[in-house]
């Protein structure tokens, strides 16, 4: 994508889902463009609008990664002003201070650090499992191998597990810049089985064992197991779950919270998998949330199962920037509940 310093694009915050991902995917794309950011209305349907904690860590890393002038760059700010310079690789840390998600500060400053000049490393602190965002495994198993595919030199580990109210977790993401090949993902391919993982830290066992047992009963399991996680600031369970294809994984993430029974947990979990598996689509709700902005440096196409708010915002405020010609349509194979996404430069 070429730099661009024409006069700043300007969007209202209150389009579409009107939540964080629009602040996200304008500083990724501001920072890709070299391009002046005015937002106004940010996050103004959620229930808190404005700049919670990790959306000012993404503008924060943001500013940091591009050398960007900021203003409005403050909690419970609803404009901002983000004028970025040139990307520059570096060993980067950013610290959430709360249980906000790590994961979409990485989403933030990935695409830009994709096409650094150097190598380059990220430290973020923070949650790394949370309601409303994507989970470290759903990044590791599910996003990162089409990134890998597409010819990214990415690798992520997960050095302390991060979970509401307490937070304190922690990644490590080194990037090495390279092209990108374009991406098309239409089939899933064979299947290869679904996995099972119950996370438990300062909790009975008997909890992730319930989990385990009720998705036993509502999905045919090839592999399960219970991964007892080191004392931590606050007790924690998660289930995760994972259908792997030849082509594409799926991973569900199910969080336990007090009053939601074990059982509870895990049908809600199974029954959102299912609901992958049924429409046969290879690319799931939230991982086509996530491939949007690589494709916008690449191309190319995939499949997915009917279209979110969340998705059709991205793909708008990608049209805003003129970076990319998106096109969103049913799919021939099944129109009812397959739909094709292109992405053309």
């Amino acid at each position: 994508m070429k730099a661009r310093t024409e006069s700043p694009i300007e969007l209202d915050g209150a389009q579409g889902e009107g939540g964080g991902q629009i602040l996200r995917t304008a500083l990724s794309l501001a920072m890709l463009q070299r391009r002046p950011l005015r937002l106004r209305n940010i996050r103004a349907r959620r229930s808190k609008p404005g700049l919670m904690r990790q959306h000012l860590v993404c503008v924060q890393a943001a500013a940091t990664v591009s050398g960007a002038d900021v203003s409005g760059a403050e909690i419970g700010s609803t404009a901002l002003e983000f004028r970025p310079a040139d990307i520059r690789a570096g060993d980067f840390a950013f610290r959430i201070g709360s249980a906000g998600s790590t994961l979409l500060v990485l989403q933030t400053v990935l695409p830009a650090l994709l096409a650094a000049d150097g190598r380059s490393s990220l430290t973020l602190e923070g949650g790394t499992h949370n309601r409303m965002a994507p989970s470290a495994d759903f990044v590791a198993a599910a996003f990162l191998p089409q990134l890998v595919r597409m010819g990214a030199d990415v690798a992520m580990t997960v050095e302390r597990h991060g979970f509401y109210p307490a937070g304190g977790g922690r990644i490590r993401v080194d990037i090495a810049p390279a092209p990108l090949s374009p991406l098309n993902l239409h089939e899933r391919g064979a299947a290869l089985g679904i996995e099972a993982i119950a996370l438990v830290r300062s909790l009975p066992r008997h909890i992730a064992e319930r989990e385990l047992e009720t998705s036993a009963k509502r999905l045919t399991l090839t592999r399960q197991r219970i991964d007892e996680l080191p004392s931590g600031p606050c007790p924690a369970n998660a289930l995760l779950l994972t259908a792997q294809f030849e082509q594409v994984s799926e991973v569900v993430v199910g969080l336990g919270e007090q009053g939601v029974s074990a059982e509870n947990v895990a049908r809600g979990a199974c029954d959102e998998l299912r609901a992958y598996l049924a429409h046969g689509a290879p690319v799931g709700e939230h991982l086509a949330d996530q491939l949007l902005l690589p494709l916008v440096l690449a191309g190319g196409s995939f499949v997915t199962g009917r279209p979110s708010t969340h998705l059709e915002t991205n793909a708008a405020v990608i049209r805003a920037f003129d970076a990319a010609a998106i096109d969103i349509s049913p799919d021939d194979s099944d129109p009812q509940r397959r739909y094709r996404v292109r992405v053309q430069r």
